[in-house]
């Protein structure tokens, strides 16, 4: 996969569900791919005053195929591994 594209969680798309992801702030270009089971996001925003959390929820929600708003964050405001669920 290209480094600018994300891919398609679509499938992933259900009401409830929890997804963990592992954000890396502050590179070159927005990323997000499966790695394994994983799902890995890198966004251009530093991590400082949740902008990198910010950013990551945005591309997450762009692979789902659902408003930003629909997420949450539920653990991992200031971590790397975090949780969001889909409401």
């Amino acid at each position: 996969m290209a480094r600018h594209e994300v891919e398609d969680l679509a499938a992933l798309a259900v009401p409830g569900t929890v997804i963990a992801v592992r954000v890396s702030p502050g590179v070159r270009r927005n990323r997000l791919w499966r790695d394994g089971d994983a799902i890995r996001i890198e966004v251009t925003e530093v991590a400082e005053k949740g902008r990198a959390t910010a950013a990551a929820a945005r591309l997450l929600a762009g692979a789902l195929g659902v408003a930003p708003s629909r997420l949450a964050l539920v653990r991992g405001a200031a971590a790397r591994d975090k949780l969001f669920r889909l409401d």
